[in-house]
């Protein structure tokens, strides 16, 4: 066994590890179902704004979508701890998959442009876009880009349940 497998048969070993990846009927499912939800109102959130900088709902005020931005920052914590645990329960099964690590790559640019867009688009900082008329090219773009990372995103998340090669150190998946 390498030395990074034995890292994550440690992982695989602990008492949390067993318990999320073990006989209990709620650990997993429970976490699984926050990720879930937390996913929805993070993307969720992410696309109606986005989908406003395209042109939906235009009498809707831009910068009104600014408050919505707590709400995304409470998902993005809730995914963030949900996320950690179910890779706790399964980390060779994660760090062997390579669409694991196009999932956050892709969650890392969702993030990156829903602050961009926040900052650059619905707080208005250079004035460059009047606020309740049709975006400039470079808006709308955003919006478009991130609308696709987050559709990227969940859609490697749901291929990885498919997807691995290895479930746990020595102990092949897959079909």
């Amino acid at each position: 066994m390498t030395p990074t497998e034995q890292v994550f048969d440690w992982i695989e070993h602990t008492d949390l590890s067993l318990w999320i990846a073990g006989p209990s009927m709620l650990a997993f499912p429970t976490i699984l179902t926050v990720h879930v939800l937390g996913t929805g109102f993070l993307a969720g959130t992410s696309s109606a704004i986005a989908l406003r900088i395209l042109g939906v709902a235009r009498q809707v005020p831009l910068g009104l979508l600014d408050v919505f931005y707590p709400i995304l920052w409470v998902a993005l914590a809730a995914n963030v701890v949900s996320g950690t645990l179910l890779l706790i329960g399964y980390p060779y099964k994660a760090f062997t998959n390579p669409l694991y690590y196009v999932k956050l790559m892709l969650i890392a640019l969702a993030i990156y442009l829903v602050l961009k867009i926040r900052n650059e688009v619905l707080r208005n900082p250079q004035g460059k876009w009047p606020a309740d008329t049709a975006m400039g090219g470079r808006a709308k773009i955003l919006a478009g880009l991130s609308l696709a990372s987050w559709m990227g995103a969940i859609a490697a998340g749901r291929f990885l349940a498919y997807t691995y090669t290895w479930l746990r150190v020595g102990i092949p998946g897959g079909f």
